[in-house]
């Protein structure tokens, strides 16, 4: 059997796998998104706090994937719960740290005159400052979701959904006659799935983000 034979076969439960994939890594990075987002707002005025927002986020990307979701696993089960666990944890990082340079990096002339005007400090926030520190939190969730991309396919380690149990059932039976073929569909449609996130994340900059302060 090719391997387009192969996918002829089996595009149902490949199909199946791919949106399993998608949904977990789109809900852990909403989740991350909105975590990372309120960090960045709670710690973005103070030096220490900020850095301390960060240093924690980057300690999570410290641990392995796979010894995470195995640490995981004794405290709350196998499948779905570990995973979106990890994900979220991983997916924190980049969000968090472009929360923080994007807010510090919002002009104080700026918000000195939405304050003269009699903006309160949450119409500020919502309408001057996450505005214009929006691209590089945008960049930051871009990030993250390449990162949790790869990441999800080790949850099939916890019995996690998507297509890293296609990659795992293809390297546990190395040797057999689809045992490749399971290995590089299951790569191949998370390269895919990559791509397609990312492409919609451009979009939403191109719809989202003024002319003037694009990229």
């Amino acid at each position: 059997m090719t391997f387009w034979e192969y996918l002829g076969d089996r595009h149902r439960q490949l199909l199946a796998d791919a949106c399993q994939h998608a949904g977990v890594v789109f809900q852990c990075m909403v989740v991350a998104t909105v975590l990372g987002v309120l960090t960045g707002v709670a710690a973005h005025r103070s030096g220490w706090a900020g850095g301390l927002a960060t240093t924690a986020a980057s300690t999570v990307l410290a641990v392995p994937a796979l010894a995470l979701i195995g640490l995981l696993v004794p405290l709350v089960g196998l499948g779905v719960t570990p995973t979106v666990i990890a994900l979220t944890l991983y997916g924190l990082l980049p969000v968090v740290r472009n929360a923080v340079v994007g807010l510090r990096g919002v002009d104080p002339a700026l918000v000195d005159a939405a304050r003269g005007i009699g903006m309160s400090g949450t119409a500020r926030l919502l309408r001057v400052e996450l505005p214009l520190a929006w691209p590089p939190i945008l960049a930051g969730i871009r990030v993250s979701t390449q990162m949790l991309m790869g990441i999800a396919a080790v949850a099939a380690y916890a019995s996690g959904p998507g297509l890293g149990n296609v990659i795992f059932r293809g390297l546990a039976s190395l040797g057999s006659a689809n045992a490749l073929h399971q290995v590089l569909a299951g790569t191949l449609g998370i390269i895919v799935l990559a791509l397609l996130f990312d492409t919609v994340y451009v979009l939403i900059g191109r719809l989202t983000i003024p002319r003037g302060i694009r990229a």
